[in-house]
């Protein structure tokens, strides 16, 4: 199983409009963050974990041209705002796209999306959708996903495990029975925001407390703000915790 980071970035994305921070005014193209998603390979299946408003860029920029599901943690704006460009891959798939998530988030992508979901003229082009609500364990083009249920602040939002691969991005708290499915893993991807606390996000030592107890062989922290430089933060973390970066591919 191949992953790609597409974006590693918070809601702002970093470079933040208008910050004149080091980080924001880096050369180092690891401090450039898109907004958080990845993109898995495994055998013959293609899926896709959130589509953020620069989805079309991630995809040019990595080359991909197919895509068989998508996986939705929740409905902020920066993990679902680049959703109309997937009807590119209606294109090649010449089917409705499955999408799976917790019943709020399909119902906000309803919503946000109207315009999907009721008929119009012809001509434009819009996306075609399964919306599939997500209830326990799934098959998503023919890989098992087990869901897991975190806590994003007071929202619910879900985490994804493939085989040993976990991905659990805009979270603060996680409950005993999802720590449990995050167990013997070979590769944990978490979101971590800053150094200091955040009410809906976990801190840089919240993290690192989260992979130290859960023992993963090896962790990513993605979902990064503008407060964390990637080569001085790599240098503090423990040798098996790394930032992730866009554009970084990895095998699991």
């Amino acid at each position: 199983m191949r992953i790609t980071f597409l974006g590693t970035g918070t809601s702002h994305g970093v470079p933040m409009i208008g910050c004149d921070c080091p980080v924001c005014r880096s050369d180092d193209p690891k401090n450039t963050r898109t907004r958080s998603s990845v993109y898995i390979e495994t055998g013959e299946s293609r899926i896709l974990i959130d589509t953020t408003p620069e989805m079309r860029i991630q995809m040019l920029r990595e080359d991909i041209s197919r895509v068989d599901a998508i996986l939705f943690t929740h409905s902020h704006a920066d993990h679902i705002f680049g959703l109309d460009d997937v009807r590119r891959f209606n294109d090649f798939n010449r089917c409705a796209l499955p999408c799976y998530g917790n019943d709020v988030t399909l119902r906000d992508i309803r919503r946000s999306f109207e315009y999907v979901f009721v008929p119009t003229q012809i001509g434009g082009g819009k996306p075609s959708l399964d919306l599939i609500a997500v209830n326990g364990p799934f098959t998503a083009a023919g890989i098992s996903v087990i869901p897991i249920k975190v806590k994003h602040g007071k929202l619910d939002v879900l985490g994804y495990r493939i085989g040993d691969f976990a991905y659990v991005t805009d979270v603060s708290f996680i409950p005993e029975t999802s720590l449990d499915l995050l167990e013997n893993l070979n590769t944990l991807v978490l979101g971590v925001i800053r150094p200091k606390p955040h009410e809906t996000h976990l801190s840089l030592g919240e993290g690192v407390e989260l992979v130290e107890m859960l023992q993963p062989k090896r962790a990513y922290f993605t979902h990064i703000a503008h407060q964390l430089d990637h080569q001085s933060t790599n240098a503090i973390l423990p040798q098996h915790i790394r930032l992730a970066y866009d554009g970084l591919q990895i095998d699991v």
